[in-house]
């Protein structure tokens, strides 16, 4: 599939031109980190994202091949992407005649989705993980998911779209193919936080939830495709009406800026051509091979880590061998390896063809230094399902106190309580915090809440 980079040939070819920019950005071309050159603004012939009709719609047509559906870019990360997809589903909601639209949610849902929820003033039903969990992954079978929209029906409450997040953080992935038959039969979207899977399209047979059923997705482009941080995509399902396909971009700016940045929509714009290519599968497959021969390796050693759903994910369970997660990430550290993410329970490395044979094995060597110690029977204290006192969005625009955890049992959460960077909350705006939540707080180093005056 041969495929052109408009946006990119553009703005090389008005920096090669070297005018005078009375225009912005305000470094007006000059170097001072050295890619000002091209980084422009909506100059004549650059086109604009959201009333797009020259290069960024080419652009945005190409990606739309690749991934086989209308897909439209982002350059504020998946999080405009995810308030975009619930505008879509509240105006899907009104043409039905629903007057405040409820989504079915996963409870391991992004921090974002709490805010769009909020400012959207939509309501919540949570989906809680069907066997004891920690807070980060969600699993979802098509029974249960069946289950809580017959009970919803009944209740004369069928939400307006179900709302999943696969892959989540530690790798783990929901049949979306089974759960968008289940939705489909209920006459209910499926929308899918695919953000760290962007990807799965390009492994064979692809694992992308727009392939698998579902009728709005987001991805980060940025963090699994060589994209510049803040590149990513919307999706728009093949089955969705087609007047929530024609309100896409007016959905993206309602809630982006008015400069999206040029820097990024290059990036989505060159990638285009090295996804398409034979070359980019290849290197996929071969670095799947490679991070599952380490997983096996690790396991072998006493390194529990189990094999995800997400190839390109290695997500370590070291109190089998221990430690804890944050102290596996040190050493990493020490060795000059950054790990995506730990806490006291996990260890999660993200990989791409980027990270070559040599890095694995530098990898693979360190992990297998570590001298093996009595396990730790730590384990995440059991969320108890807390009460609900407001909606979202009364709490998030309440006034607010930030407290310590220790006084804020009993009071009602403001802003989500979430440990960072996974950015998932405990504690959602609205919720009566409760001893358990409490529990969970201290567990991973979380020592002050807001909460609603």
């Amino acid at each position: 599939m041969k495929m052109t980079t408009p946006i990119r040939d553009f703005v090389l070819s008005y920096a090669e031109k070297s005018p005078l920019r009375l225009h912005m950005p305000g470094h007006k071309g000059a170097s001072l980190l050295g890619f000002e050159e091209c980084d422009i603004t909506e100059v004549a012939g650059a086109d604009s994202l959201y009333e797009a009709v020259g290069i960024i719609r080419e652009s945005e047509e190409n990606a739309s091949l690749l991934f086989g559906c209308p897909t439209y870019y982002s350059t504020e990360g998946s999080s405009q992407c995810i308030r975009a997809m619930l505008y879509l589903v509240m105006l899907h909601a009104k043409e039905q005649g629903v007057g405040r639209p409820l989504i079915l949610a996963g409870r391991n849902a992004h921090k974002t989705f709490l805010s769009a929820v909020g400012l959207l003033d939509l309501d919540v039903e949570w989906l809680y993980p069907e066997y004891e969990h920690g807070y980060l992954d969600c699993p979802v079978s098509p029974l249960g998911l069946t289950d809580a929209l017959a009970r919803l029906e009944a209740e004369g409450r069928l939400p307006s779209a179900v709302y999943l997040t696969s892959p989540d953080y530690l790798g783990n992935m929901v049949d979306i193919e089974r759960l968008s038959a289940v939705c489909h039969g209920f006459g209910v979207l499926l929308v899918v936080d695919n953000a760290h899977g962007a990807y799965l399209k390009f492994l064979s047979p692809s694992l992308h939830p727009m392939d698998l059923g579902a009728d709005l997705c987001c991805d980060s482009a940025h963090k699994t495709l060589p994209v510049l941080t803040g590149g990513a995509y919307l999706h728009i399902g093949a089955h969705l009406p087609m007047e929530l396909k024609s309100q896409a971009k007016q959905a993206l700016a309602l809630f982006g800026s008015t400069s999206p940045s040029y820097l990024i929509l290059q990036s989505l714009d060159a990638v285009n051509p090295l996804l398409a290519s034979q070359d980019y599968a290849s290197s996929l497959t071969e670095t799947v091979k490679r991070v599952e021969a380490c997983r096996i390796k690790l396991c072998e050693h006493g390194l529990h880590s189990p094999a995800n759903d997400e190839p390109l994910k290695l997500t370590l369970y070291p109190h089998h061998h221990g430690y804890t997660g944050i102290e596996v990430a040190q050493v990493l550290r020490e060795h000059g390896i950054e790990c995506e993410f730990a806490d006291p329970d996990h260890v999660v490395l993200m990989f791409t063809p980027a990270i070559t044979e040599g890095d694995m094995e530098r990898l693979t060597e360190v992990l297998l230094s570590l001298p093996r110690r009595a396990p730790l029977l730590l384990c995440p204290p059991p969320l108890v399902p807390p009460e609900r006192v407001m909606s979202v969005r009364e709490a998030l625009l309440s006034p607010s106190e930030v407290l310590p955890v220790s006084q804020c049992v009993g009071r009602i959460a403001a802003a989500a309580t979430v440990g960072c960077p996974p950015a998932v909350p405990i504690a959602v705006s609205g919720e009566r915090i409760n001893e358990s939540m409490a529990e969970c707080f201290a567990y991973y180093g979380i020592t002050h809440c807001a909460v609603v005056k």
